[in-house]
């Protein structure tokens, strides 16, 4: 099998594993939802960018990018993203995601920790690198992430997200610089492999 088949055979296998994971993602929001006595919306008629809230009805977001097309996209290009983690994106995560420690949920309990109070969790913050990585053109897709974590991330801490592109790997893949900053302070650094696929015209 030559190399290009034994890639496409890769990405195929991880796209159909990928398509059931998100499946699964959904049902599991799905009753994190219920559990919580909201009721998402069920038009399956709606498109996806209608269904969440627009970015112009989230005024403590913050976004930039320094290209707007695909076929600009090169080295060197950088893309961010900001919000402030509030107690209730803790909250949510924590009966969205199943992790329940109280070192994100107790505050009385933090307190006895070595952070001496509560914390975000890892993977939430993390998720601000791939909302950073929504804001590349095209249609993004998630290859692989490395991360390291360096410092904690508070209740009410306004944090950013920047990627910037470092190799263009071929294929309509690239490499990433990844990092989440704190008030000037590294919360997570690694590096990201994203791939900008196309879409099939119907």
């Amino acid at each position: 099998m030559s190399s290009e088949s034994h890639h496409s055979s890769l990405l195929d296998t991880w796209t159909e594993t990928s398509s059931h994971v998100f499946e699964s993602v959904v049902a599991v929001n799905r009753a994190a939802f219920a559990a919580m006595g909201v009721e998402p919306g069920t038009d399956e008629t709606t498109a996806p960018a209608e269904r969440i809230q627009a970015e112009e009805d989230m005024p403590e977001w913050n976004t930039e990018r320094t290209v707007e097309t695909t076929e600009k996209l090169s080295v060197g290009d950088r893309f961010e993203f900001t919000k402030t983690i509030s107690d209730q994106d803790v909250r949510e995560f924590a009966a969205t995601s199943g992790d329940t420690n109280p070192l994100h949920l107790d505050e009385e309990f933090a307190k006895k920790t070595r952070f001496k109070g509560r914390i975000a969790h890892g993977t939430l913050v993390s998720g601000l690198i791939s909302a950073a990585l929504a804001r590349v053109p095209g249609l993004v897709i998630y290859l692989s992430q490395d991360m390291e974590f360096h410092n904690p991330v508070r209740i009410d801490d306004r944090i950013t997200a920047e990627c910037e592109i470092v190799e263009d790997l071929g294929n309509d893949q690239y490499r990433l610089t990844t990092r989440v900053l704190n008030d000037g302070n590294v919360a997570i650094n690694g590096e990201a492999v994203i791939l900008i696929d196309t879409i099939a015209e119907s």
